[in-house]
């Protein structure tokens, strides 16, 4: 069976810490499947590996079976791997129209992104279309430094989306988001289209199990326990050392 994202006995050392311990990872085709962890327990530092902006010590990564382990992080982008960051990662002088305008042109060769972006009304159109789509369409024209920081969050989306991902790896989506602004983002990513793979990092419980199929918890870089939402939530060692008694 092809998994959309396997990991194999993966490992990553800094001098004598493990950040990642022998993790052996299988996330299936269409799932929705939530890391879950302590803070220090390596959930950051997995997506890191896994997108290659840090190298493994040792073990295997596979996209859609193929081997990915050496491939260079663009062209895992360029594969179907996109994720967004724990902290937002904008063109902050960009209006949001901008942004993901540029983003398609890498997408689609690159060359002559630079050019004035009126000559590309077909790139314009799908931008336009996106960031309708992920609630940005009354804000495309705005610099993006001054957009409500849950917009901001929604452009990261909306970047990562532009790359037409065939897995996304989103990095606490909802991280420091206002309440008022908070279900905006919670609803976009619950209406992410089925057929991406979503791999989600989240502090939010009532996310994670309304969100997720099945969970995987981390604890001190190894994996503690997997399984679905309704065994994790009934697991009493995972109640333990992170959802507590009252989960």
């Amino acid at each position: 069976m092809s998994f959309a994202l396997q990991t194999r006995g993966l490992k990553r050392r800094f001098g004598a810490f493990i950040a990642t311990d022998d993790v052996s990872l299988k996330v299936n085709q269409g799932a929705r499947h939530a890391l879950i962890g302590p803070n220090g327990a390596g959930k950051t530092t997995l997506i890191n590996l896994l997108t290659g902006v840090i190298p493994p010590s040792g073990g295997e990564i596979f996209l859609e079976g193929e081997n990915v382990t050496q491939t260079l992080p663009y062209r895992r982008v360029q594969k179907g791997l996109a994720r967004t960051f724990q902290i937002n990662q904008l063109f902050t002088p960009f209006t949001p129209l901008e942004s993901i305008s540029l983003a398609i042109c890498e997408r689609d060769g690159g060359g002559n992104a630079w050019k004035p972006l009126t000559q590309y009304s077909h790139v314009i159109d799908e931008a336009a279309e996106l960031l309708t789509r992920f609630g940005l369409g009354s804000v495309m024209g705005v610099r993006s430094s001054v957009l409500p920081y849950g917009k901001q969050r929604l452009l990261e989306l909306a970047l990562a989306f532009a790359s037409r991902p065939k897995v996304l790896l989103l990095d606490e989506p909802a991280a420091g988001v206002p309440e008022d602004e908070r279900h905006e983002v919670l609803d976009i990513v619950s209406a992410l289209p089925s057929e991406v793979t979503v791999v989600l990092i989240e502090h939010d419980m009532d996310l994670v199990f309304s969100f997720a199929d099945r969970i995987t918890v981390l604890v001190a870089g190894a994996i503690f326990a997997e399984g679905t939402v309704e065994e994790i939530a009934r697991d009493p060692r995972v109640k333990s050392v992170y959802l507590g008694e009252n989960a």
